[in-house]
């Protein structure tokens, strides 16, 4: 018990020296510690900004739909009428409905054809699609005005079309003036059901251009003479499930199409994957840069306290004179460099904090995640830098011979 209280004592000392002495050069512990200010809120922001962006990336991706797989005809070794056949039909959509059931939520079919229309005095081409009621779910559409294509529309070819938001717009101004319109596709007249945009723009890389017009599929059939699905689309029940999914939907094209023919069936896994392969080197590079300048500052420290070493190199040989060991004076002057290592930490973790919080208060509905194992790695690492750049001018003091340090102008 003695010798835990006698230990307690010696640090309880050594931190109220250590203590006095950065209190008597203020300035000079600001700035020692600034490197660390600096230095982990860096590491705070770089993670935080890392975290932001990587969920970013992956939220648009997810916005084109959920654990989505889509499939096409890529190519064949036969032409003409054995190539219409290769296809992708609608009865393949049915036959993985049918085969894959409860493993997957939907499945849909898109079928594209063109026609001219007179928009804004100008006469050009417009994209139409036929497909069926589970596309607008499958692909994550949003509903801005109106409603989808339902299973009505369907079964009984109703001459109904729906529009992408740029349409809508340049055909009739706003969304809500579209519902009830007639226009014609084909010399046929439609009526305009409802208008909706992607919840995640695919800039044209989909079957969606800016306009679009979206019809019942029996209906473009009325002019569309070769069935070609071209994408088929399948929403899969479970992230899990995907890539056996994947590898189902292959086999059940293939089975029931000619030996040769190939058809491409693609998840966006892979590219979810790469995402966030992308946000992970990003964030270890960042946090690099982040470690270099917490390497830095650490090696400002040393210096500081190599000079501050020798500044009290005569009260050292005091307190040695007056019995004070070896270990007491490294404590105190490891301690003195713990202290600033640590208080400019905690107040660089401070800062990096604020700002992304200061940041989602202002702004509402913004989400911005805060990682508190960087937190925890940022203090870990200001306590070490202190110890590591802390220790040789600690164990210089100590060393210093007493005689010769009284003597020392």
């Amino acid at each position: 018990m003695n010798s835990a209280s006698g230990r307690a004592h010696r640090w309880s000392e050594a931190l109220r020296f250590s203590w006095q002495a950065l209190k008597a050069n203020k300035v000079r512990t600001l700035l020692t510690a600034l490197g660390l200010v600096i230095g982990n809120a860096s590491v705070i922001l770089v993670v935080t900004i890392s975290l932001t962006s990587r969920d970013y990336i992956l939220e648009q991706i997810r916005g084109i739909g959920s654990n989505m797989i889509y499939a096409y005809y890529e190519a064949g070794s036969q032409t003409g009428t054995k190539v219409d056949a290769d296809f992708v039909k609608m009865a393949d959509v049915e036959a993985v409905r049918q085969q894959l059931g409860g493993r997957i939520v939907a499945a849909t079919g898109v079928m594209t054809n063109y026609d001219r229309m007179v928009i804004d005095a100008k006469e050009q081409d417009v994209a139409v699609l036929g497909t069926d009621d589970q596309y607008a779910p499958v692909r994550n559409h949003v509903l801005l005005a109106g409603r989808f294509l339902d299973a009505s529309d369907i079964a009984l070819r109703q001459k109904v079309a729906v529009l992408t938001r740029r349409l809508a717009e340049r055909l009739y101004s706003t969304p809500q003036n579209s519902i009830g319109q007639i226009l014609k596709v084909h010399s046929l007249q439609f009526t305009v059901i409802g208008v909706f945009r992607e919840k995640t723009s695919t800039y044209g890389l989909s079957e969606l251009a800016d306009e679009t017009i979206v019809i019942p599929l029996p209906v473009i059939r009325y002019f569309t003479p070769v069935e070609r699905i071209d994408p088929m689309y399948v929403q899969v029940r479970t992230p899990d499930d995907v890539l056996p999914v994947t590898q189902s939907v292959q086999q059940i094209l293939e089975s029931r199409h000619r030996p040769g023919a190939r058809y491409r069936v693609e998840n966006l896994t892979a590219i979810l994957e790469a995402a966030s392969s992308i946000a992970l080197i990003l964030t270890l590079v960042l946090i690099l840069v982040a470690a270099i300048a917490l390497v830095i500052s650490g090696i400002g420290i040393m210096n500081i306290m190599l000079v501050t070493v020798t500044e009290r190199t005569r009260e050292i040989g005091l307190r040695k004179s007056v019995g004070a060991t070896r270990r007491e004076i490294l404590q105190q002057f490891l301690l003195e460099a713990v202290m600033i290592s640590v208080g400019g930490g905690f107040l660089g973790i401070l800062f990096g904090l604020a700002m992304p919080l200061s940041v989602q208060y202002f702004a509402d509905g913004l989400d911005i995640p805060i990682s508190w194992i960087s937190v925890a790695v940022a203090f870990g690492v200001s306590f070490l830098v202190g110890i590591v750049f802390g220790l040789l001018p600690a164990s210089r003091a100590s060393q210093l011979n007493p005689t010769e340090a009284l003597r020392y102008e």
